[in-house]
């Protein structure tokens, strides 16, 4: 199999956005959530839970980043027992670079930095969850879209469709509300710039972390769909003319992009006529309509949005 030096660079390039993905990921979640005294779902959370009521002697080693490998390896160890090795090399590797970034994020960039730019802004805190939240899920969003993933919940997912249908999203809910609400029982102290801030059980600050977990949960999972739709998006341009052949040659020259000629026919005139489709990129559409309409001011259009296309030319199939 011969491999060329564009596929390596490509490569290279999607395993540096990865590595990017889970630093965004890394430094949102320690950097802004937890000095914030929020908290969210799957095995980051998890193992925020499980930091939290280790003894202190253990939390010095046992580090959030630690224990979130310690749980990836754990849950991928099931997932291949029980469903089988369906797990990727970049799946792989994501659970590696997170574990590694958090402890790197940890250890050498200073606590506090992110609180100090919101600490003289009455909604500080809230702004700070949203903030690290945004900054998550563009962690996650670039690593789904190099074909990654986090693993976590992804392979939670796979082990309970074995044995029950349950829709990702449903999985997602139900792991992340259980993470939330034991929240409200830990006993945890919060370090900014040197001042403790103790979180009693059932205590207003925990509800308001539990909240905050919610929040950040809503705004990953906005950011994921935003960052992807993003890249993704597309659209579909019809475009009815008298001379269609024409039209389709301007598309192909002028704006240098494909045409499609659909069979069409208006009822009201009953004549059997060709409407000319073009995909093209969000970006390109207010250029191409400009063209069309220097082509023939009179044309019909319609411009529709699509989510995603795949093939020459855009999206590769092995990134869906």
């Amino acid at each position: 199999m011969n491999i060329s030096s564009r596929d390596i660079l490509v490569g290279i390039k999607e395993y540096l956005l990865m590595t990017f993905g889970m630093f965004c990921y890394a430094f949102g979640w320690l950097q802004c959530v937890l000095p914030a005294g929020g908290m969210g779902g799957g095995a980051a959370g998890l193992a925020t839970i499980i930091n939290a009521i280790l003894p202190a002697s253990l939390t010095s080693f046992l580090t959030i980043g630690t224990l979130v490998f310690i749980i990836n390896v754990i849950l991928l160890i099931l997932g291949v027992m029980i469903v089988g090795w369906k797990f990727g090399i970049k799946t792989l590797y994501c659970i590696f670079m997170m574990s590694l970034m958090f402890n790197l994020v940890e250890m050498y960039i200073p606590q506090g930095i992110m609180v100090k730019m919101f600490s003289e802004v009455a909604a500080g805190n809230l702004l700070l969850v949203v903030l690290g939240a945004a900054s998550c899920g563009v962690g996650i969003a670039v690593a789904f879209m190099q074909g990654g993933s986090t693993g976590g919940t992804d392979i939670v997912a796979m082990i309970i469709n074995k044995f029950r249908t349950v829709s990702y999203g449903r999985v997602l809910l139900m792991t992340d509300c259980g993470i939330l609400i034991s929240s409200l029982f830990l006993t945890t102290t919060i370090t900014v710039a040197g001042v403790d801030t103790v979180i009693e059980p059932l205590s207003p600050l925990a509800f308001a972390r539990m909240v905050y977990g919610f929040i950040m949960i809503a705004v990953i999972g906005y950011t994921v769909d935003l960052v992807q739709s993003g890249n993704q998006q597309s659209n579909q341009i019809l475009i009815f003319c008298k001379d269609y052949e024409k039209m389709a040659d301007m598309i192909n020259t002028k704006a240098h992009r494909g045409a499609t000629l659909i069979d069409a026919m208006g009822w009201y005139t009953k004549t059997p006529s060709k409407a000319v489709m073009v995909v093209c990129r969000k970006r390109d559409t207010t250029q191409i309509l400009k063209f069309v309409k220097e082509e023939d001011p009179s044309a019909f259009i319609t411009v529709g949005s699509v989510m995603g296309v795949y093939g020459q030319g855009f999206d590769a199939l092995n990134k869906v």
